[in-house]
């Protein structure tokens, strides 16, 4: 049974506590709704409480129908629901981002609104095995390291959590068969204007058709050795870290130079990216050009010589030391 699944999988990766409070987006797509309703079979087994969240877009004819169905779900077993109207487009082109760009801003900002209004702890979405096939393929188009062949990861920052990380969209759809959840089909992921949906229309059917018809596994497969390698970089990273840092303050952190110029080049790429994020909160915005930019600035220890990589961080070398400002 999928609920004994997705059980396993919570325990497995430690997802959700007793006594915890979990703020679930549902869209009223196959996967959230899915997720809704195990989360909502074994909440009580589990003991821990549901809080549902919807955003309504304003994008589609069918948007409001959408969120009267998950609504009308929600009264029904008796979960509290919150939704927000947010106009993505507009959004969108206010801030020059794309409009999935702006729906998953606005979607996360409401998460975390929603999680602290109500004593939320966990934030659930209903990431599958396949979104996790996609996020690899689409990051070994863009050229990713490891990190991106990594995928999607089960939990993250310790509170957001994917339920259904190993369960695939067959096995999803079959569930909603079984219990006639009718859920609502988006269009928009039928259209191939966008790169997740070429990946998930296109690529994924033809690799499956021409070459592998166990991509999906294969891609996991992948996906968790590289992960389990990811983890213990990221944890020799951390170490190192420790070891060359002199001095951390909120908006500025500097590190031995000798020390760091010592390390194998791997590390030292990591080392810039985890400095980085602990000053940012963010490496997005770090291309592997600026990365290979500050090592050379470092190899050559010319003093007072400094890199701006993007508008919010500035790292400076001088007399020993690798200073890394928040601008």
């Amino acid at each position: 049974m999928l609920k004994d699944k997705v059980k396993e999988i919570i325990k497995k990766y430690n997802l959700i506590n007793p006594e915890e409070k979990v703020v679930v987006g549902v869209s009223g797509g196959p996967d959230s709704i899915c997720l809704i309703d195990i989360l909502n079979e074994i909440k009580k087994e589990e003991n821990f409480e549901i809080i549902v969240c919807h955003i309504n877009h304003l994008i589609r004819e069918e948007a409001g129908s959408d969120e009267e169905f998950v609504r009308k779900y929600c009264e029904e077993k008796q979960i509290p629901f919150f939704v927000k109207h947010a106009k993505i487009k507009e959004i969108s082109e206010k801030e020059k981002i794309g409009t999935e760009e702006a729906g998953r801003k606005v979607r996360y900002e409401f998460f975390e609104e929603t999680a602290k209004k109500t004593g939320a702890s966990k934030i659930a979405t209903a990431h599958t095995k396949n979104d996790n096939a996609e996020t690899v393929l689409m990051n070994i188009i863009r050229g990713t390291g490891i990190t991106g062949i990594a995928g999607l990861k089960p939990i993250r920052n310790d509170k957001y959590i994917k339920p259904l990380i190993d369960i695939t969209r067959e096995e999803i759809e079959e569930y909603c068969k079984e219990k006639n959840l009718n859920p609502r089909h988006d269009k928009t992921n039928d259209e191939n204007i966008y790169t997740r949906n070429k990946v998930r229309n296109i690529l994924l059917p033809l690799i499956k058709e021409e070459f592998n018809p166990n991509i999906i596994e294969t891609i996991d497969r992948l996906s968790k050795l590289v992960t389990k390698e990811n983890e213990y970089l990221e944890k020799v990273t951390k170490n190192t870290f420790q070891k060359i840092l002199i001095k951390k303050e909120e908006k500025q952190i500097i590190l031995n130079l000798k020390e760091f110029n010592k390390e194998e080049k791997v590390i030292r790429q990591r080392i810039i990216l985890y400095t980085i994020n602990e000053l940012l909160g963010t490496k997005n915005g770090i291309e592997k050009v600026h990365i290979d930019d500050i090592i050379k600035l470092c190899e050559n220890n010319i003093g007072n010589k400094y890199l701006t990589p993007n508008k919010h961080i500035k790292i400076l070398v001088n007399k020993g030391k690798m200073y890394f400002f928040v601008i």
